[in-house]
């Protein structure tokens, strides 16, 4: 399986300098692919000191109060030491992630980070806004791999694998390798995993994430909601490990053909007339609400399909680079989405709405759910 990992770096080059040539914009492209690739790892490589700092405070706070309100609650010290304990289990795991981001860079992770401390060492290592996605990610492993990420896994998988079988369930399993299907942003790839291993489809992921060796099932103790105290209904359910993967990920069937690539969807997909008309499905998964102008990825979605090929899509409108600052940026409503997806040269098939959460905290107290628009719609033949 080939995977293609999407990068989110929100900073823009307007410098447009005499003599540019196609080889400086592809130096431009990778270096802005290590840049991102560092940002991540050095991110992992500081989540201990920056959680336990964070940890820390609380336990200040702790010791600050009047020592009659301390004797009520003897209890929480213990759990703000316990989420310390907590703090390095996650660590264990993201360490592992480090070591094997080796394989990708022919280079030991630890020099290249500190080769990009070195070249911006008026800054600060790692933003709030890394760390944050840090801790996300820690939610994704639930939400992907995970038996508590299952009712999730089943809300919004669950129809895109049943489409898929409905469109390919008569297609012998000797030709179904054949079968070409896109997932765009793919997260930590478990819908692309169960498209493969159900499915038996050749797979090519667009992929935001990281992959690493597992070799056994529940490998991995992680505790992804112990960084906020808010909307807990016990420290039991706070501090319940969490063991990961549900499934070896290795184990696909032999007519699988599992691969991953690296890269801006529309730079990557569009702008290579040999990915035009090269697929019979693509699916989207919480993805289209990821770009800065939506037309862009209904147009390259439109154009790498094969006439009468298949999209597929799940998800809601959370624009991401709303409100912030950029050139061509649009947010559409859903109507909106689905008229220029017609005009472009969709015809929808099938649509509904499928509410979900998004790697909520299955024991929390709190719970977003999202509406999500569904739907099958395939390239008009001219």
């Amino acid at each position: 399986m080939a995977t293609h990992e999407h990068s989110h770096d929100h900073s823009h080059s307007h410098d447009h300098e005499h003599g540019h040539t196609h080889d400086d914009e592809d130096m431009d492209a990778i270096e802005q692919e290590r840049a991102h690739l560092r940002t991540v790892l050095t991110a992992f490589i500081y989540y201990k000191v920056h959680a336990r700092n964070r940890n820390h405070r609380r336990r200040q706070d702790f010791l600050t109060l009047p020592e009659h309100h301390k004797r009520l609650i003897p209890d929480v010290r213990e759990k703000i030491e316990q989420v310390d304990r907590c703090i390095e289990k996650n660590m264990i795991m993201l360490k592992d992630i480090v070591k094997c981001a080796g394989m990708f860079m022919g280079i030991d992770p630890r020099t290249f980070v500190a080769e990009g401390a070195q070249l911006q060492s008026d800054k600060p290592p790692v933003t709030p806004m890394d760390m944050d996605k840090v801790r996300s990610t820690l939610k994704q492993f639930v939400r992907d791999w995970a038996d508590e990420g299952k009712p999730e896994r089943d809300a919004t998988y669950g129809p895109i694998l049943d489409e898929l079988e409905r469109i390919y369930g008569d297609v012998d399993e000797a030709d179904r390798g054949k079968i070409r299907v896109l997932v765009p942003g793919a997260g930590l790839g478990r819908l692309a995993y169960d498209i493969a291993s159900k499915g038996r489809l050749l797979l090519l992921i667009y992929c935001l994430g990281n992959e690493f060796s597992i070799s056994k099932q529940h490998e991995y103790e992680i505790y992804p909601f112990i960084h906020t105290f808010s909307n807990i209904r016990s420290s039991e359910q706070q501090l319940k490990p969490i063991r990961i993967p549900d499934i070896i990920p290795s184990k696909l069937p032999a007519t699988a053909d599992f691969s991953m690539a690296a890269g801006e969807f529309v730079e990557v997909y569009g702008g290579d007339e040999d990915q035009h008309g090269a697929w019979d499905v693509v699916v989207t998964c919480f993805f289209i609400d990821t770009a800065k102008n939506i037309m862009a990825y209904l147009e390259v979605i439109h154009q790498i399909l094969k006439e009468g090929g298949t999209w597929i899509n799940i998800g809601p409108l959370l624009y991401h680079f709303e409100d912030m600052p950029g050139e061509g940026l649009v947010e559409l409503s859903l109507d909106e989405v689905k008229r220029v997806s017609r005009d472009i040269g969709f015809e929808f098939t099938s649509e509904k709405t499928i509410n979900t959460t998004y790697t909520s905290n299955p024991d929390g107290m709190l719970k977003y759910v999202y509406e999500c628009a569904f739907w099958t719609a395939t390239k008009k033949k001219k």
